[in-house]
């Protein structure tokens, strides 16, 4: 028996504040809020989805594991999302076809050219 993914989890130091910001990225909806975890998704019945967990650390190193964005125009999503908080992030990825952004709290995506 296989198992059903049901979700990414991200260590963040303001879940309320970080779940928000992507689920203004992703055009999704909190779908679950408690002091200990925010989750957002496309809706109720859809996964996966995205878990905001508090962690008193910040984040020190490169993401192990990141997101891709796929939009329709990337160097427009780009402007979009830089003006939403994301910033320019370099993680030695030289000449590349995807740009690298950091979100609010540091946390490495990708915005790929359209697939």
């Amino acid at each position: 028996m296989a198992s059903n993914w049901y979700s990414v989890v991200i260590d963040a130091n303001d879940i309320a504040v970080l779940s928000r910001w992507w689920a203004q990225v992703l055009g999704y909806s909190i779908v679950f809020e408690s002091e200990t975890e925010v989750a957002i998704a496309k809706d109720e019945d859809t996964n996966p989805g995205i878990v905001f967990v508090p962690v008193p650390e910040g984040k020190t190193v490169k993401n192990r594991l990141h997101i891709d964005l796929n939009p329709d125009d990337q160097a427009a999503e780009v402007d979009r999302l830089i003006d939403l908080g994301a910033r320019r992030a370099d993680v030695g990825q030289g000449e590349s076809r995807w740009v690298v952004l950091a979100d609010p709290e540091g946390n490495e995506f990708c915005v790929l050219t359209a697939r």
